[in-house]
């Protein structure tokens, strides 16, 4: 039959089945090995109505789990009339295209009609596609969609049409894309606005990066991290009231927020919300959203926060470290959150977990419970991070006192012969600043007073 068309528009929700070929390095769980894949898929709009498992030693070159499995496949497909099939693997441009050809050959569906093939990267670059509402979100969903669908160009030209179609409701799963761009037409298109992509998130990235610098300049930054769907968004909420969209659903938002955070004894500090992480996120997805992680790189602090009644709870520890090392933060200070304790699940395990993780925090985001404990250690690591000073400046220089007005914490302030005396607490990195200023005249440094 000829390629694929997936371009159908259809308001109706999508029946897939989902296979997951079980190798023996695979980072599936092996007590519910679809269970994640399922949650995607659900999140992506589909109705799951059949599944598959296969264990290999090894895959299957031309099909990645065989002519044999695919004709099954291609079965359940007829039985349960479904429109797609997603794999919990990630797939090459031919073997997508065999077995689009063999199932749908077997069901017997017409070019309009045909049965849909997605491996699990592209259907994480689906959802990123429904989710991602700034302009910088849209602009790295857009290049890690071109970068995932420009290989398979030559094997699967009919992958092209799906990207034309824009990124709104409406469209089947696969099918929601970065934007007209008349890929069909020229692949040099394709290369050219790869370009462009690049072009434009390196100038957001450069903008990112000394945005952040600053920000860490001048102030103590927390960034909270974390598996998706474990609480991340509702915790941002609960502790700096910024009314930041959170929803029981994988990826409910991509975009980072920073707030201010009041802690302890007038002390603040700046708190950002990030992008939920998952295992096997696609490398260009993780590559082209560095810039929304910039956050998490240049922390003082990291929060990860876990939802410690997941049965998969182990394994989304893990997925989110590798993702951090990934993109580079190591080493970093960091308190991991027992979350959802106020559900059966949680208050049954978080016990195993404080014993494990020293320093880890029972909490609930949803109800506040574990926050002033959370809020004490928070500040502890900031008390680390500052020191109470001395200064001594000429009165006149007004630019410079309304600096340290605004960036330290002021204890006391004396005014004598033209000079301000003023004892503040500050950042280590502020005080550097200010020690480097010959206007200024650092007269005593101290450890912040309890």
């Amino acid at each position: 039959m000829g390629e694929v068309k997936r371009t159908k528009l259809s308001v109706k929700q999508e029946r897939a089945i989902l296979v997951s070929v079980i190798l023996p390095n695979s980072t599936a769980d092996p007590r519910d090995p679809l269970g994640e894949l399922a949650s995607l898929a659900a999140t992506a709009g589909a109705k799951v109505v059949g599944t598959v498992k296969q264990k290999r030693r090894r895959i299957e070159s031309k099909t990645y789990l065989g002519s044999g499995k695919a004709s099954d496949i291609a079965q359940l497909a007829i039985k349960e009339n479904a429109d797609v099939v997603i794999f919990d693997n990630d797939l090459s441009p031919g073997q997508i295209g065999a077995l689009e050809k063999i199932i749908n050959e077997e069901a017997d569906r017409s070019f309009n009609d045909a049965i849909k093939v997605l491996d699990r990267s592209e259907l994480i670059l689906d959802i990123f596609a429904t989710r991602a509402q700034t302009s910088e979100a849209k602009l790295q969903v857009e290049l890690a969609q071109m970068e995932y669908t420009y290989p398979r160009l030559m094997k699967m030209w009919g992958h092209l049409e799906r990207i034309k179609s824009g990124a709104g409701g409406g469209m089947g799963i696969g099918t929601r894309g970065p934007g007209e761009t008349q890929l069909e037409t020229d692949r040099r298109l394709v290369r050219k606005r790869i370009s462009d992509l690049r072009a434009d998130i390196k100038k957001v990235q450069d903008r990112k990066t000394r945005l952040v610098a600053q920000r860490t300049a001048t102030h103590f930054t927390i960034c909270i991290v974390g598996y998706t769907n474990a609480g991340k968004s509702t915790l941002f909420n609960t502790l700096t009231a910024a009314g930041t969209y959170a929803d029981d659903k994988l990826f409910a938002t991509l975009d980072t927020k920073t707030r201010a955070w009041k802690l302890e004894r007038g002390t603040e500090a700046l708190l950002s919300d990030t992008v939920g992480f998952v295992r096997d996120l696609p490398h260009g997805l993780v590559a082209s959203f560095k810039a929304t992680l910039e956050e998490a790189v240049h922390a003082d602090l990291l929060l990860h926060v876990l939802d410690v009644g997941h049965p998969h709870a182990q394994q989304q520890f893990d997925s989110v470290h590798q993702v951090l090392d990934e993109i580079g933060v190591k080493d970093k200070p960091e308190i991991l959150l027992l979350n959802k304790i106020d559900t059966p699940e949680g208050e049954e395990h978080y016990p195993f977990w404080r014993a494990l993780i020293t320093g880890s925090i029972p909490i609930s985001a949803k109800t506040g419970a574990g926050a002033a404990e959370l809020n004490e250690a928070v500040y502890q690591h900031v008390l680390g991070h500052q020191v109470e000073v001395t200064l001594e400046l000429d009165l006149t220089n007004g630019k410079l006192l309304s600096f340290i007005e605004s960036h330290t914490r002021v204890l006391d302030r004396q005014f004598v012969d033209g000079k301000a005396i003023i004892t503040t607490v500050m950042g280590k990195k502020i005080l550097a600043d200010l020690s480097a200023n010959d206007q200024v005249k650092v007269e005593s440094v101290n450890s912040p007073r309890a």
